[in-house]
């Protein structure tokens, strides 16, 4: 394989891969990214076996062929580059040489025939959605996705179709059992999408889903069998499916709210910073007690101290306390987009639910601490 590319277009590609390509696999064929040369085109190809990644760029093909070279290694040579030309040949018993014209680098590389079969997305039923709007469905979501090795059946978004209305939405829901956070988004053509029973995505592959989303413009989205599969322009994602069956949601969902406050976001928001402070693994509840038209927060940390603050809201009901994670409220509200937020209670032991009138479809839920 031999060829002349633009700097540019395949330091794009090759940056983007960086996040899915293994460093300290087993499998030495999964640290580097293959290279394949045909016609007037370039194909860049990374896989952790979870996730695979394919994108096409023009290029100057002097003579087809595959090299497998070091995904890190490539990007740090053509990160330092600084010319607009980049010239790739292969060698001799798996050596590539590289230059820009002033360095040269001379570079052991993998067979290119070991290299995962990536799946193809041929015949897949895809429909079209908007890219912001599957973005900002991962934005308001992702963070609620276990991190814990143990919490398996957590460790993905779950992503169902939904008839409200008779409007069918994408729904995706994630949680780690101590906050959950739900959002629904009407996409036209849903109906097509073959979702009998939900999926559940993996949040790495949703990360590298968000990166092609975020760009904007539209996105093809499918399934072809365990795999979730994605199309923007010339790049296409594959994502593996978990095959965890996520538990049932719906009863931790509140009906109804016995209590309800409007509060300014970003108020809210730097207030749950500031009790943050003072927090660590032992300590790191902070209770709110309403009353009086007062929202009063306290953390407490007996080796450190105690961080207070007084919020004005509209509220006369009966007093109300209950402790939870300020971390949870902070992720939260970070991904929300509302000027004011709506709090939900019912009573120091039922979850608070969070709303906001610029963030149609979304829900926030966050279980209550023990004070």
């Amino acid at each position: 394989m031999e060829i002349k590319i633009d700097r540019d277009q395949i330091f794009k590609c090759v940056s983007r891969v960086q996040s899915i390509i293994e460093r300290k696999s087993n499998m030495p064929i999964l640290s580097t990214i293959l290279l394949s040369a045909t016609g007037t085109e370039v194909r860049i190809s990374a896989t952790d076996l979870e996730i695979g990644f394919q994108q096409t760029v023009p290029g100057n093909v002097i003579q087809e062929g595959n090299v497998a070279i070091s995904g890190r290694k490539l990007f740090e040579i053509l990160k330092e580059s600084r010319k607009s030309n980049f010239h790739i040949k292969e060698k001799e018993n798996n050596w590539v040489y590289m230059s820009d014209d002033v360095a040269r680098f001379d570079l052991a590389c993998l067979p290119a025939d070991e290299y995962p079969t990536f799946v193809e997305p041929e015949g897949v039923q895809m429909i079209e959605v908007e890219g912001s709007i599957l973005s900002e469905m991962i934005n308001k979501t992702v963070y609620s996705v276990t991190i814990e090795e143990a919490g398996f059946k957590l460790s993905g978004v779950f992503t169902e179709k939904i008839v409200h209305e008779e409007k069918t939405s994408l729904r995706m829901v994630a949680t780690d059992g101590h906050r959950l956070s739900m959002i629904d988004k009407p996409i036209p053509d849903l109906e097509s999408l073959d979702l009998p029973n939900g999926i559940m995505i993996p949040k790495k592959g949703l990360n590298e889903l968000n990166k092609l989303a975020a760009e904007g413009g539209p996105v093809q989205i499918g399934l072809k069998q365990k795999n979730f599969v994605v199309k923007k322009e010339t790049a296409i994602l594959v994502i593996r499916l978990l095959e965890a069956k996520f538990p049932d949601y719906h009863a931790v969902i509140p009906s109804e709210e016995k209590h309800s406050i409007e509060i300014e976001r970003i108020l809210l928001l730097e207030a749950m910073r500031k009790m943050l402070i003072l927090s660590n693994e032992r300590y790191r509840a902070v209770r709110i007690a309403l009353e009086d038209n007062i929202m009063e927060l306290v953390s407490t940390n007996p080796d450190l101290g105690e961080a207070q603050e007084n919020i004005k809201v509209d509220y006369q009901g009966e007093r109300l306390e209950a402790g939870f994670n300020p971390r949870y409220f902070i992720d939260t509200l970070q991904s929300m987009e509302s000027e004011s937020v709506s709090l939900g209670f019912i009573d120091n032991s039922k979850p608070c639910i969070l709303k906001g009138d610029a963030d149609q479809g979304f829900l926030g839920l966050i279980m209550p601490m023990r004070l």
